[in-house]
């Protein structure tokens, strides 16, 4: 068996065009692998800053076809589709011959059985992968036509030791590599893949993703432990790093004590974010240390790198703490008005508009959570007011988490900071939900005000486009609502959230709005349920007729139902039902007359009758009872106990009378107790 090695060789390419070049590189190698039926095949595929490397074994030799006789374009055809037919399938012009059919006279190509060298396809495909890469950001150089996702160097490229001399724009397959040299890279000639692992092995060259990764990690960890730190190491940021070095060394940098006085998440998105460093914290009282851990790319000879990274981090602490000292003391009250200058969206008013209709909202809401209402309006007065701080622009992935230091720093309450940084949670599906209730109410009210908004002027998101993020908006609601146990109308807070766009008298194009909005929430809470293992015909049988908008409450029935359903019990309601919907399913294709549920007693011929009516009473004087006193466990007990009384009415009482008033009548009282059924759930829509 034979094998393939081809090194990409190339300036530093970003991690992310990393991952996306060596993934459809190695996705074209397989489409070809299976097009050809390579059964088998060991593949490798990796990725360093500078190199794209891909290796495959127990390839075959040759490629064996199989006679075969292809049709191709109608005679008199354009002479370009012709040619397009002997092109595509490698034809000599001489091979082709003309036979009437039945459609008419075609051309057609007979291919002999034959055996193809796999290096020769081989040759012929690649730079086919190699031209289809799509980059998301490419360059070009020189005066070359070649676009890349980096200036790219060299190609090696052997089969079986062989060169396969390809042609790539301005390069061609050979069998050199390069590594670092003192001044300039160092050609390389490689003779096969042990000794090209074995050269890049003896130059320090990592080219294992996966032992990089390891080798980080292990060294990362062996830090944290010397100084007596812990960290939970941030697996996107230890992904970026491991792209960014062929040859990782782990180093500890430092940086002033009086940086720790600024907010954490300011010193941690500084760190990680802006200079790919690991923050160091305490395992003693577990806040950060003024000590960081970077991962270069090559020995610190006389520490010039840590130096020269310590002096980076410096300046940019420096500027932080410039914006934070800055910010702090600007009254966050008299910065709402500097909201008017920023339009919120065209058509839905500036932010201050906004933040004057989450005012309104979550006081509303304040009523139903219990919270005090004055503490809501501020908070919703001045959610939004860190927006226009240096700090926020210079570092908008923390906003919100500034205005409630802001805040904490001018004297509010620490409830009515956490609402600042909380009403944009949950940001994501594994998110945390904001549990303080002043943070709930401006929470639902902000994420109301971005669905009524949006609705309200026809920008609704599509099967594929969801600019405004408004799906991450209902889920965050039903999430809120769900998770703090909140029974609430979603239909009475849209309508008071409307009113607002009213009163500022925003043009609400779309009338329907409410409606549509109710659906799309629901919906959502489809996914939801689904991604809580609940089963797809339970969330259908409660929501097929459901006009209910208690999120809260819906979710606890069909979470507690769907868990019954498991039981004897549940096993029992839905034989009684089954039972009854199949009898009358059968007797209506008789019966000329509807059926209403309406039994007339005075027919009543057997006791059974009448008990499995009390019965029924029963259950219907149960519903009356207020939903929030009823659970799911005693309605479905109930259910269940009409088990016998069915079948002692069906082994006692003959349905099919021959009288038909009284068939009807019993049909009647059969309909009544599926009907009973189906006012707590659409029982016919349970799979048995």
């Amino acid at each position: 068996m034979s094998d393939l090695l081809l090194e990409l060789y190339s300036e530093e390419i970003p991690p992310i065009l990393q991952e996306d070049a060596k993934n459809n590189i190695a996705a074209n190698f397989i489409s070809f692998f299976e097009k050809h039926n390579f059964k088998k095949i060991v593949s490798e595929t990796y990725s360093t800053p500078k190199r794209l490397i891909f290796y495959y074994s127990n390839l075959p030799i040759n490629i064996k076809t199989e006679a075969k006789v292809l049709r191709g374009p109608k005679v008199g055809a354009p002479e370009q589709a012709i040619q397009g037919f002997i092109k595509s399938n490698n034809l000599d012009p001489k091979d082709i011959y003309e036979e009437e059919i039945d459609k008419g006279m075609f051309i057609f190509a007979k291919i002999q059985k034959k055996e193809i060298p796999v290096i020769e396809e081989i040759k012929k495909n690649i730079p086919n992968f190699l031209n289809g890469l799509q980059w998301r950001k490419k360059m070009r150089w020189s005066n070359f036509d070649l676009s890349w996702g980096r200036p790219l160097k060299s190609i090696l490229c052997l089969f079986d030791k062989k060169i396969i001399p390809f042609n790539f724009f301005h390069l061609i397959g050979t069998n050199i590599t390069y590594v670092d040299g003192p001044l300039e890279d160092k050609a390389v000639i490689i003779k096969d893949y042990s000794h090209f692992k074995k050269i890049l092995h003896e130059k320090r060259i990592t080219f294992d993703n996966a032992e990089r990764e390891k080798l980080i990690t292990k060294n990362i960890l062996s830090f944290l432990k010397k100084n007596d730190c812990e960290l939970e190491i941030n697996s996107k940021l230890l992904k970026q790093v491991v792209n960014l070095v062929e040859d990782p060394i782990v180093l500890k940098g430092s940086f002033l004590k009086d940086f720790l006085k600024l907010p954490e998440e300011l010193l941690i998105l500084t760190m990680q974010h802006h200079q790919r460093y690991f923050p160091m914290r305490s395992i003693n009282n577990h806040k950060l240390i003024n000590n960081f851990i970077v991962v270069a790319n090559k020995e610190d000879i006389k520490n010039k790198i840590i130096k020269g990274n310590e002096r980076v981090l410096a300046a940019r602490l420096a500027d932080a703490k410039f914006f934070w000292e800055k910010n702090k003391s600007q009254n966050l009250v008299k910065q709402v008005s500097k909201l008017k200058g920023i339009i919120f969206y065209q058509g839905l008013g500036s932010l201050h508009d906004k933040t004057q209709r989450i005012r309104v909202l979550a006081s509303f809401i304040a009523d139903i959570v219990n919270c005090r209402k004055d503490d809501a309006e501020i908070a919703a007065s001045i959610c939004k007011a860190d927006l226009v701080s240096d700090l926020v622009g210079e570092y908008p992935e923390l906003q919100g988490v500034l205005g409630k230091y802001f805040a904490v720093e001018q004297g509010f309450s620490l409830e009515i900071a956490n609402a600042i940084s909380d009403h944009y949670l949950p940001v994501g599906p594994d998110d945390r939900v904001p549990k303080e209730k002043i943070s709930i109410a401006v929470a639902l009210a902000d994420k109301i005000d971005n669905l009524v908004g949006f609705f309200g002027i026809n920008e609704k998101p599509t099967s594929s486009k969801d600019p405004y993020a408004l799906r991450r908006s209902a889920l965050g609601i039903l999430r809120i609502l769900i998770e703090n146990r909140i029974s609430i109308s979603l239909k009475e807070l849209i309508n008071n959230s409307k009113n607002s766009y009213l009163t500022q008298r925003v043009n609400m194009q779309n009338l329907k709005f409410t409606e549509e909005i109710l659906s799309f929430i629901s919906d959502r809470f489809k996914n939801l349920l689904k991604d809580h293992k609940i089963r797809p015909d339970v969330i259908e049988s409660v929501l097929i007729n459901s006009r209910a908008d208690d999120y809260f409450s819906l979710f606890t029935k069909i979470k507690n139902l769907n868990k019954v359903l498991k039981t004897d019990e549940g096993e029992n309601v839905i034989a009684v039902y089954k039972r009854c919907a199949n009898i009358l399913e059968q007797s209506k294709k008789d019966l000329k007359q509807e059926l209403f549920g309406d039994p007339d007693a005075v027919l009543f011929k057997h006791n059974e009758e009448n008990f499995l009516l009390e019965k029924i009473n029963e259950i219907r004087e149960h519903y009356t009872t207020p939903a929030r006193l009823r659970t799911v466990e005693q309605t479905m007990g109930l259910l269940a106990g009409t088990k016998s009384f069915v079948d002692k009415f069906f082994d006692n009482v003959k349905v099919n009378d021959e009288n038909e008033q009284i068939k009807k009548n019993r049909l009647e009282l059969l309909f009544l107790l599926c009907k009973t059924f189906d006012s707590f759930a659409d029982f016919s829509k349970f799979e048995v």
